[in-house]
């Protein structure tokens, strides 16, 4: 509900959903964009990556020492 407070008329009861919904919209949206931040960062962590020399797949894990996709070895990672 309101809460506390209810209105009782029509154009009371528009306004107080405009209100609720701007409300929402103030803390899903600052939300959203921190959480699409947040994933857009995580997948750029994984790049640079390897390219399988057999299947040219280039979307490994930093860690990976085999490829997804054909199971190939994937040649040593030259920042370690």
């Amino acid at each position: 509900g309101y809460g506390d407070i209810a209105p009782a008329t029509p154009l009371g009861k528009a306004l107080a959903s405009l209100v609720m919904i701007l409300g929402y919209s103030i803390i899903a949206v600052p939300t959203g964009i921190i959480t699409s931040e947040m994933a857009k960062k995580t997948r750029t962590e994984k790049l640079p990556s390897r390219v399988c020399p057999r299947c040219g797949t280039d979307e490994h894990d930093r860690d990976a020492v085999f490829c997804k996709i054909c199971g190939n070895e994937l040649p040593a990672d030259e920042e370690s």
